[in-house]
Formats: structure tokens, C-alpha cells, sequence
């Protein structure tokens, strides 16, 4: 994907901050990895190059879309959309306002309402916008000798956070699914656990825990429950830590509950893990999985409902079901974004220098076409968010290639520490040990990389068992060697952009039902037989089961 902005805006070098090195000179220089010690990693995990090349077979694209459709979240949100925040939580893109620069849009994702207002009469206002609601998605692909497994990644973006005081706000969800087969949710495919963002935290939740896991089975698709708060700050003063700024949590309410209750005048409302009855004002649904789709009812937003699809309530407005907005959301590619922070590329529109990584790239990033957007090599990517809303134009924090979760070097919790102390992993540095005993640079062979650089294909799978408040390790395992090729049966999606961007995409608005013209003859007949006429369908509906009514 490529974002050409309509203006221009200042460079890095006036930003105030001074600009990282960037020449070949300064560039970490990657050491030569030891194959002597990649052998004897392979040997560790118990497969030599032969049998990894005899068991080895790699997902087709589409397979690959298809998984990540599959497996996509329910995703239940609490709302606090009145006094001029209408819309203010819906799940939206980087380019929601089509202008291709994304330091603005915590400020023009402010006046959303006037979007929402705009739709409701009709006056063409803000129509150029495309909302859009969007989890950026990847999905590496691994073999542990014949059995294949699947990290699905998933990134939900919000404009804004915390009150609308800082800007891009993007949760992020993890499933590792065992026993792949190429066919979602079929053979002995089983979900591992899914991780969840609570802010700092990282909350894993498996099938065995308690309350469990729990999910949305359909015809097309198994979508773990998630709620997820509103975008209003902590208020110190009266409400638990954690229950604000988006983030997210595992619901505890089984799905049959909901399925239950989702057309009815129950209150919406659902349980979480040390949380009950939280609000639900809006139900986000992948499009991907149209058995989802059609349970829920769920609609695509564009500007002629977006008035329609707003909550306008606040987040203590208790609703019956029946009255949430259910909108469906598309995936988009976490490669789409990467590109933008490339010290090759325009980056000084969306970001600043005040956090950045070389990243060692074996390949390109490519788009959808196969067509590289940044080259291999060691590469500088810049990370600050910017945000011209700011006195200083810096944003609230660094984006995602410089988050922890998209290398997988988190420090998985099972339950929420206040305060959490996140019991460093230290991946990054070379300080984390996986259950192996291996160090990032030991799985890599870039020994030289630790605390320097990150390799293109450093990533840690967490197993899923807990290790509380060790620092330096965490059960699971780093990825060895070559272990993303197609001859080890391996992708690494992070670096690839799997789903068409369609730009400028809006959806079409539903068409309008054909009116029912019912036969008067029938409901004067319905009548005479003491039935009850519904003019909507044109139905007669006896009053006792021994009528018999034309």
C-alpha cells in the first residue's frame, strides 16, 4: 500500500530531534551467522534438514487468507458516544480521512461526530471520508517436525485514546492454532491459547483455564469473544485500573448466552475475568466469515448509516441487545504500515525520530502484487508517532514494529497485575532464554544483533504455560535458522501484504427492501376467520391451533 499525502509537511530534521544515524557507515553491521551452531539448534528441536524437507509443505495465499478470516474476533465494545463524541469508538484505518498523512489523525478523527451529524441530514460533509473499521493482520507459519502451526495477529486500530488526548491506539490480539491442516477448523486443529492487550499486559487465556476460552463456532469461522472499553481515560477516582483506553479483555459469558439474548430486550452486558456486568454498545463482526455476519445482522458503515451505526450513548447508558450497533470490519495487512516508517520512504509525514530500530531484512517488504516497497538489507525505521495536535508535534508513543507482542518477546500473564511489573523478557537485548536455553542471537546466528538490531525473522512462540515473575524467561521457544522458507514449510507474513488495500473502497449501502403490497381479499378473509393480519408480511396468524385459516 502507498499513502500520498495532499500536502507537505516538515522534515525530521525540524522536529527538534536529532536524527539517528543512517549512512552504511553507522549502520550495525550484522555478523556472519554460524552454521556450525544453527545445525546444532535444529538438532536441539529434534529435526535435521532432511526431515524438516520431508515433512515440510507450506498454505497457498488464499489458505492464508482464509485462516486469518476464520479465526478473526468477535470484538464487543462499550461506548461512550454522546456530547459530541458520536462515533468516537468505532474501529477504523490509518486512512480514514484519505489524505494519506496519518500525524492528523487524532485531530480530524475529533470531529467524527460531525461526520456522524453530516450522514444524519444529508448534507454531503465529510462524504470523502472512508471509515472503514480495520484490524491489521499477519500470520506466521512454522513446522515443529511433521505438525504445523499458525500465529494469527491481529491489531485493532483506534484514531484516538485515552479522552482523544493521544493519538493511534492499536490493541492487539495473538492466537496460535496447532495441528493445521489447510482446511480452518478442520482434522485435530486446536486453538493453543489467544493473548489479549490490557494495556502493558499481555493476558493469555487456554481452553483448561477457568471461564476458558470462549468463542463464536459458525459455519465459517471460530471468533474468540473479546470487550473492549471505551476510549474515556482512568478515572482514578472510581473505577478499577484497566477498564478504559480500549483495552481488551477475554469475555467469560459463554457465546450460547449471548446467542440467547442477542435479539431480545436483555441488557447488554457481558462478564469478563475479574469484571461483570460491563456495557456492550457495539458488536464488530469480520466480514470474512459471513455465517457471523448474518447471526448478528451486522452491517457494513458507510456514510449514508453512520448516523444509524452510532451508539449516541455514554458508557454507563445501559442498552437492551437488541439495540446494539452491529458493524462488520475488514482486514487489512500490518505490511500495509510498515513501509511508512522506512528511513527510504516519506516517513517524516506520519513519524519522528524519537524512537526508531534497523531491522536486518534477508527480503523485501512486498505488496500484494509481489513487488517490493522496501529492500533487503539493514534497513532504519523511524517509530514515534507524530501528532500535529501536540505543542511539540510528538505523539503519546512508538508504533507497532517497535511493540513487543509483533516479536513475540512479551512476558505472558494469566492474570492482570496492578501495577503490572511485566517481568521483562529482554529479547531485544539477548537477555531472554527461551525453554531451550536459547538467547534471540543464539536461534538467529546474529549474535551481534542483541541490543542492536532486529533480524527480519526474529520472533518467540510463547507455549502458552506461565512463568510468573521470572525475569529473562519464558516458556516456549525462539525460532530457529531458516525456519520461514518454503523448504522448511515456513512464512513469515509480518513482511507481506496479503489483502487487496481498495483504495478509496466505500461500502454500498444495503438497497432498500421492494414494499410488501398485501391482497386486501386475504386479510378481510383473515379477519372473517378470527385470525390476526400482519400487513408487514402478509400473514395470518390463527389464535388456536385448531383454526384453520387460509
Amino acid at each position: 500500500m502507498k499513502f500520498s499525502p495532499r500536502r507537505d509537511t516538515q522534515t525530521g530534521e525540524n522536529t527538534g530531534t536529532a536524527l539517528p544515524p543512517s549512512t552504511s557507515s553507522a549502520r550495525p553491521v550484522a555478523g556472519i551467522r554460524s552454521l556450525t551452531i544453527v545445525a546444532l539448534v535444529l538438532l536441539t528441536l529434534g529435526f535435521g534438514a532432511s526431515h524438516a524437507h520431508a515433512q515440510a509443505w507450506s498454505l497457498t495465499k488464499a489458505q492464508r487468507q482464509a485462516y486469518l478470516h476464520y479465526y478473526a474476533p468477535v470484538i464487543l465494545q462499550r461506548a461512550d458516544g454522546n456530547n459530541n463524541k458520536q462515533g468516537r469508538d468505532w474501529i477504523t484505518n490509518f486512512d480514514f480521512d484519505q489524505d494519506g498523512d496519518f500525524s492528523n489523525n487524532r485531530v480530524n478523527w475529533l470531529n467524527v461526530y460531525n461526520y456522524v451529524n453530516a450522514s444524519a441530514y444529508g448534507t454531503g460533509a465529510y462524504s470523502n471520508w472512508r471509515i472503514r473499521p480495520t484490524l491489521y493482520t499477519s500470520l506466521i507459519e512454522y513446522m515443529e517436525g511433521g505438525s504445523k502451526s499458525l500465529v494469527l495477529f491481529y491489531h485493532v486500530y483506534h484514531a484516538t485514546d485515552k479522552d482523544g488526548n493521544d493519538i493511534h491506539d492499536w490493541e492487539r490480539v495473538e492466537i496460535l492454532v496447532r495441528g493445521v491442516t489447510g482446511t480452518p477448523g478442520g482434522g485435530s486443529e486446536y486453538v493453543n491459547h489467544v493473548t489479549a492487550t490490557m494495556h502493558g499486559e499481555q493476558l493469555i487465556r487456554r481452553p483448561y483455564d477457568t471461564g476458558g476460552l470462549n468463542f463464536m463456532q459458525t459455519a465459517t469461522g471460530k471468533h474468540v469473544l473479546l470487550w473492549a472499553a471505551d476510549d474515556n481515560d482512568w478515572d482514578k477516582g472510581s473505577d478499577p485500573y484497566g477498564y478504559h483506553a480500549h483495552a481488551l479483555w477475554h469475555v467469560k459469558t459463554p457465546y450460547s448466552t449471548i446467542a440467547s439474548r442477542m435479539n431480545t430486550s436483555a441488557e447488554a452486558e457481558v462478564n469478563l475475568h475479574y469484571a461483570s456486568d460491563n456495557n456492550v454498545h457495539y458488536v464488530f463482526v469480520p466480514e470474512g466469515s459471513p455465517s457471523a455476519v448474518s447471526a448478528w445482522k451486522a452491517k457494513p458503515l458507510n456514510y449514508a448509516n453512520a448516523s444509524s451505526l452510532s451508539s449516541h450513548v455514554d458508557n454507563g447508558t445501559e442498552i437492551p441487545w437488541y439495540s446494539t450497533k452491529r458493524i462488520t470490519y475488514e482486514l487489512q495487512d500490518i505490511a500495509d504500515i510498515s513501509p511508512t516508517h522506512w528511513a527510504g520512504n516519506q516517513w517524516y509525514i506520519h513519524w519522528l525520530t524519537n524512537d526508531y530500530r534497523y531491522i536486518l531484512l534477508e527480503s523485501p517488504i512486498l505488496n500484494e502484487a509481489g513487488q517490493p516497497e522496501v529492500s533487503a538489507g539493514m534497513q532504519l525505521f523511524y517509530l514515534r508517532s507524530r501528532d500535529i495536535g501536540k505543542p511539540d508535534g510528538v505523539g503519546a508513543d512508538a508504533a507497532v514494529l517497535d511493540k513487543k507482542p509483533i516479536w513475540g518477546t512479551y512476558s505472558a500473564e494469566l492474570n492482570s497485575e496492578i501495577p503490572w511489573s511485566q517481568d521483562e523478557f529482554g529479547g531485544f537485548e539477548g537477555l531472554g532464554y527461551d525453554s531451550y536455553g536459547r538467547t534471540r542471537g543464539a536461534a538467529s546466528g546474529y549474535y551481534d544483533s542483541h541490543n542492536s538490531y532486529w533480524w527480519q525473522h526474529d520472533f518467540f512462540v510463547h507455549s502458552g504455560v506461565i512463568t510468573s515473575d521470572q525475569t529473562n524467561y519464558e516458556a516456549g521457544m525462539w525460532l530457529v535458522g531458516a525456519w520461514y522458507t518454503a523448504a522448511n514449510g515456513g512464512f513469515d507474513g509480518r513482511w507481506v501484504q496479503l489483502f487487496d488495500d481498495r483504495p478509496g473502497y466505500e461500502p454500498a449501502p444495503a438497497p432498500t427492501p421492494t414494499p410488501v403490497t398485501c391482497s386486501q381479499t386475504s386479510a378481510q378473509q383473515c379477519e372473517i376467520n378470527g385470525g390476526t393480519w400482519n400487513s408487514t408480511n402478509c400473514t395470518c396468524r390463527a389464535l388456536c391451533s385448531g383454526c384453520q385459516i387460509p
